[in-house]
């Protein structure tokens, strides 16, 4: 972060920000983003410039993240060769931010490298990635890379309770969350933030022993992500906000940004079930997990839901469990066509064979 702090008055065009999930990659990214555009030049975080970068919503911030699986040629074409070379949105640098920057395609990373190439002089780019032994060596050798450690439980904690979080909210969002800051806050502040782990305890319930179980227990799952996909709805309206006229309109200076709101909400509404779905087999598999550290004696700082009395399963049994809920979940996330019902069904289906 020192690094990136001196880097704000002149920054190189493009920097990788490598390491695990959760380590802080996206926050960073924000906070360079935000002094990279500070009005006072100095990431000040209050005036207005700031405060619309660290909520992910300036208009000189391009963000591209996958689609289904890969990011294709054609979303880097149009939402960073286009925008590069095009005058910002408003006075300043532009930023271009690359979520997840290994999912490139081969042709998509061919026509980032040329902007890389010859980068426009008023922009700056920002890849982030968990495997960045994946990206093209082409690629990575016209980066900066910044590395990314991953954070510990009691850090996260930390970083919860200066926001104004409950120790002991912030404790167990902390151990939940692997020590995914960003999801750790999300699962400590969200009205709902622990409402998945609510729904996974119901439905490894119903899937105990027998076919008719397991299928409900899908059901459940999915009424849940949908609920979850709706509640979407209200964020889109905060977000647009700022760049709306009194009736309610884009304005003609934000059109672009608006159209960009409006395609990353599509995206992430279009994979709100997946996500909302993995939420919920993730919380399953720690449930499971629980059950093991108390079959074999160990005490309650092993585990991962200390709040909750573990459930009563044979150490067999859970892993069981656990390897059926893993292999759902690599499905949903590898394959883009796959049906999350039938992913859920058959998860369910061999839990309740096996307690």
């Amino acid at each position: 972060m020192a690094f990136l702090r001196r880097a704000v008055e002149r920054p190189h065009h493009a920097y990788l920000f490598a390491g695990p999930e959760g380590g802080g990659k996206q926050l960073a990214a924000r906070a360079f983003a935000a002094a990279l555009l500070c009005e006072r030049g100095s990431g000040c975080g209050s005036c207005r410039a700031c405060r619309l970068a660290l909520e992910d919503r300036h208009p000189n911030v391009f963000a591209v993240e996958p689609e289904g699986r890969d990011i294709h040629v054609e979303t880097v074409r149009e939402e960073i060769w286009h925008p590069a070379y095009r005058t910002a949105p408003e006075p300043g640098r532009k930023v271009f931010v690359v979520r997840e920057a290994d999912r490139l395609n081969a042709a998509a990373a061919d026509m980032l490298l040329k902007v890389l190439e010859e980068p426009p002089a008023d922009a700056v780019f920002l890849l982030l990635s968990a495997r960045p032994d994946e990206l093209p060596e082409t690629v990575l050798s016209r980066c900066h890379v910044v590395t990314f450690l991953p954070l510990s439980e009691e850090f996260v904690a930390g970083a919860l309770e200066e926001e104004g979080v409950e120790r002991d909210l912030a404790m167990l969002a902390a151990r939940l969350s692997g020590g995914n800051l960003g999801r750790a806050r999300r699962l400590a502040t969200a009205p709902d933030g622990l409402s998945f782990r609510d729904v996974a305890a119901r439905a490894l319930e119903r899937a105990e022993g027998s076919v008719s179980g397991a299928i409900e227990a899908a059901d459940l799952v999915l009424e849940a992500a949908e609920r979850y996909r709706k509640g979407l709805k209200d964020e889109l309206e905060r977000d647009l906000a700022p760049f709306l006229d009194e009736r309610g309109r884009p304005e003609e200076a934000y059109r672009g940004a608006v159209r960009r709101l409006e395609e990353r909400h599509k995206r992430r509404v279009k994979r709100s079930e997946r996500d909302y779905v993995d939420w919920v087999l993730l919380a399953v598999s720690a449930l499971l997990r629980d059950a093991v550290v108390s079959a074999v004696g160990l005490g309650p700082e092993a585990l991962m839901n200390p709040d909750l009395p573990p459930i009563a399963r044979g150490v067999i049994s859970a892993v069981s469990g656990i390897a059926a809920v893993e292999e759902g979940r690599a499905a949903l996330a590898e394959e883009v066509n796959v049906n999350p019902r039938l992913v859920l069904e058959h998860a369910f289906l061999r839990l309740g064979a096996s307690s």
